[in-house]
């Protein structure tokens, strides 16, 4: 029997939620520290960008702390850099925590682990070898679950008698999966109705900047399947990679992860609550390769289940994405059934992204195993070899990272869907690392 008189959520999030809100705005004897080690935080993070193209993910901070890229060395300066992250650390560990409010124990936690993030990924682009759980420890707070064979054949074996026909399973899978392909001359009508869709659910729950706007783009010869660039000021680029077939799952997936309540509000809310409330400047800046990623991948994973709850996304889907496409939602059923299969398998990929990079596998190991356990065609391996190459571990931010946030929602699971809205915007607009979620 539910108790209307006991709310758990309540209980554990208001409290924090109050103390953050009204601590914010009282200024401290640590303001002009956290502040100063914001700011040069932020200079470095810049820096270590003009020797990484792909570091800074976004930046919204003063023009004028960006390095003049033309003063770039051939080599990475990593000495000179280390050394940067070393006094930051050092003065972040010399303030006092026992006099501090909880969002500023937040805060300085971020930081913490943020620059041991920086501090690994430059001795990376200065040549130093990690071991793949080493890897994703220092850059994300996280290892990733280590399944066995036996794990993933089981789930195989479970999907070989759901799915259509005889034979070669990956094949099999490829060619049922081919009948779900939005036509190309379809997407752009497909996914603004989803982002849209996605926007009017989350906008139900979650307050967004009156001016929050996105353009939506679709671009080729990409490693991803898809990408959001915040550029500031509650603006988004989102970007849908066209190099493979697109299916009809992947538009309510990408309009929820890139967009609504996804990576798009993430970033919002951030700039709304932290930078331009708090002045907290450290959140001007996103490394990509840093704890603040798996809780930005980890979110906007199930931010698909906080706007398409239950069975709301099949629904929608036959009943709209379907006729737009021009495919046949007859058996729509089967295919989230085996969606849901094959989603279980994707651990697969970090195990393979950690025997590639750890040198255990060749290339093209890497690539047999992918189609063997991973159940993807030979276009699609090699599509997702060319993601581990150019972003290595970043792989685990997505299944860890969701498998990590829904574990930390799990608090709700008695509550109303109100409440599950104000813990999920909690999550995405405080600083928070992997390693919060756990407690």
């Amino acid at each position: 029997m539910f108790n209307l008189n006991y709310n758990p959520v309540k209980k554990i999030l208001f409290p924090i939620i109050l103390i953050f809100m009204f601590s914010c705005t009282k200024k401290t004897n640590h303001d002009k520290t956290f502040n100063e080690i914001a700011e040069n935080y932020v200079r470095l993070v810049l820096e270590v960008g003009v020797y990484d193209p792909y570091f800074v993910d976004a930046y919204y901070g003063p023009e004028e702390w960006r390095p003049d890229a033309s003063e770039k060395i051939q080599e990475i300066p990593s000495d000179e850099l280390l050394q940067k992250v070393k006094i930051l650390n050092n003065l972040l560990q010399s303030v006092d925590k026992t006099n501090l409010n909880e969002a500023t124990k937040l805060r300085h936690k971020y930081l913490t682990k943020q620059l041991m993030a920086v501090k690994t990924r430059i001795e990376m682009l200065a040549g130093k070898k990690f071991k793949f759980d080493e890897e994703t420890k220092f850059l994300y707070d996280v290892t990733t679950p280590d399944y066995k064979i036996a794990h993933f054949e089981s789930l195989i074996n479970d999907l070989d008698k759901i799915l259509p026909g005889k034979g070669d399973l990956t094949q099999r899978l490829t060619e049922f999966k081919n009948e779900f392909i939005i036509p190309v001359d379809k997407l752009d009508t497909v996914f603004n109705t989803a982002i849209q869709e996605a926007r009017r659910r989350t906008l139900k729950h979650i307050k967004l900047p009156a001016n929050e706007n996105f353009k939506l783009e679709f671009v080729s010869n990409k490693p991803w399947s898809g990408y959001n660039w915040y550029k500031g000021n509650n603006f988004s680029l989102i970007q849908v990679n066209t190099d493979l077939p697109i299916f009809i799952d992947r538009a309510i997936d990408l309009a929820s992860h890139e967009g609504y309540p996804g990576h798009h509000v993430y970033n919002c809310l951030l700039e709304t609550n932290m930078v331009k409330t708090n002045k907290w400047l450290e959140f001007s800046v996103y490394p990509l390769y840093s704890p603040q990623s798996l809780i930005a991948e980890g979110t906007a994973n199930y931010g698909i289940e906080m706007a398409f709850p239950n069975k709301e996304k099949i629904e929608y889907e036959k009943n709209v994405l379907f006729p737009l496409a021009g495919i046949n939602p007859e058996k729509a059923e089967l295919y989230y059934k085996v969606l849901n299969l094959v989603a279980q398998i994707s651990y697969v990929r970090n195990s393979a992204a950690e025997a590639y990079l750890n040198g255990d596998k060749t290339k093209q190991e890497t690539i047999d195993w992918l189609i063997k356990y991973a159940l993807r065609n030979e276009s699609s391996a090699k599509q997702s070899i060319k993601f581990i190459e150019t972003y290595r571990s970043y792989v685990i931010n997505y299944n860890v990272g969701l498998d990590m946030v829904r574990n930390y929602m799990k608090k709700t699971e008695n509550t109303s869907e109100q409440e599950k809205w104000k813990l999920f915007e909690y999550l995405i607009s405080t600083p928070q690392v992997p390693s919060n979620l756990t407690k």
